[in-house]
């Protein structure tokens, strides 16, 4: 009875020790905390039995001899080691209630911090219809990044406003961006999101064959722009048209499609790609494999995107080359007041390392014990 008092005596003052800096450190951590893997914590459940085995355990594994008398071990070992004799039991049975504690990864939400982030929902409106087929050179550094092209190979209008609107969504942090495409008819590409990395990947899969470009329906694809933003709940909705043509086809007239815009608050700032000149556009391969152009010219209707951009409170910008693509999509944002998101950040600490340590440390303090001061002898 006596030594079961002094086992449990030294492990309430091991476990005391062990715990002191976890505590002292992280005290207001601790009562928030919550474990990622409970489920690990089963394994406590053999600490009393390694309690047990590294204690009275291992006197009963401990060889005996048979003798007539006592009497000369009754002058043996008394001293403070004899009374210490099962403090490495003890500490490998608090060390592996503090590893399995540690594995099963404490954490604690220590507070929740508020920021304010300034963010916009913008819709970008890209024509797909043929005339996107259109040569829009660039000069090495107009456009953003390395392009590295084909030998006899030039960038299309379609070309040079991927890349462009690629770098405009990798500039972007906090600001919601989808993006609708039209030809003939319109279709959501991606709705407003901040998977920057995907939308990217799929403006760069974009081709001319996606869908039908035989006709512009630019009313068709300001109105399916708007149906994106309509529950959006960002103070600032922006519609970025970019098209290089008139409006032939839809469902929707441009002027119903404004009219839908100013009645959900987006404002729709237009990029007219070219003008009304003769262009080179790529027209098959020749024999040896090299594309061939030829000019073409094709109608554009830059009253309409003014009056579009001036009724919503908009922008309108004309590009006809690829710097001032470049620069018009940058500018639009320029111009736009920034909706501020509050966002709720809840801060996250581990708390394992406070156990893993003095785990540790006991491990070690144990070893040094059974093979120095503690060493037992048949």
């Amino acid at each position: 009875m006596k030594r079961f008092a002094l086992v449990l005596l030294q492990t309430l003052v091991v476990l005391a020790l062990a715990l002191a800096w976890p505590f002292l450190s992280r005290r207001d951590a601790w009562e928030s905390a919550s474990f990622e893997l409970p489920w690990l914590l089963l394994g406590l459940a053999i600490v009393p039995f390694l309690l047990w085995w590294g204690t009275a355990g291992q006197d009963q594994r401990t060889p005996r001899l048979r003798i007539g008398t006592v009497l000369p071990f009754v002058t043996g070992p008394r001293g403070v080691r004899a009374k210490l004799r099962d403090l490495p039991g003890v500490l490998r049975a608090v060390s592996v209630a503090l590893l399995v504690t540690a594995i099963a990864r404490p954490i604690s939400i220590l507070r929740d911090e508020r920021s304010d982030d300034k963010g916009i929902d913008i819709v970008v409106a890209l024509d797909l219809s043929g005339s996107m087929r259109a040569i829009l050179d660039a000069k090495p550094g107009d456009l953003p990044g390395r392009i590295t092209l084909p030998r006899g190979k030039r960038l299309t209008r379609l070309d040079t406003a991927k890349i462009v609107l690629q770098d405009f969504i990798s500039r972007r942090k906090t600001d919601r961006i989808g993006v609708v495409v039209f030809g003939k008819s319109a279709y959501v590409l991606s709705p407003p999101t901040l998977d920057y990395h995907l939308l990217s990947e799929l403006v760069g899969k974009m081709t001319l064959d996606v869908i039908d470009g035989s006709s512009t329906a630019i009313g068709d694809g300001l109105a399916t722009a708007v149906a994106r933003l309509r529950r959006s709940d960002a103070h600032s909705k922006v519609i970025v048209l970019l098209t290089d043509g008139d409006n032939k086809e839809g469902l929707v007239s441009p002027q119903y499609a404004t009219h839908l815009a100013t009645s959900v608050g987006a404002q729709i700032s237009t990029i007219q790609i070219g003008n009304d000149d003769e262009v080179d556009v790529e027209d098959g391969f020749d024999p040896l494999g090299q594309p061939r152009y030829v000019r073409r010219r094709y109608p554009v209707n830059p009253e309409l995107l003014k009056w579009i951009a001036k009724t919503t409170n908009g922008e309108a910008y004309i590009a006809t080359d690829a710097q001032a693509l470049a620069q018009s999509m940058h500018a639009v944002l320029d111009k736009l007041e920034k909706t501020r998101f509050e966002a709720s950040r809840g801060s996250f600490e581990d708390l394992f390392p406070f156990l893993l340590v003095p785990g540790v440390v006991l491990v070690g303090l144990d070893a040094l014990l059974r093979a120095w001061l503690l060493r037992r002898f048949p």
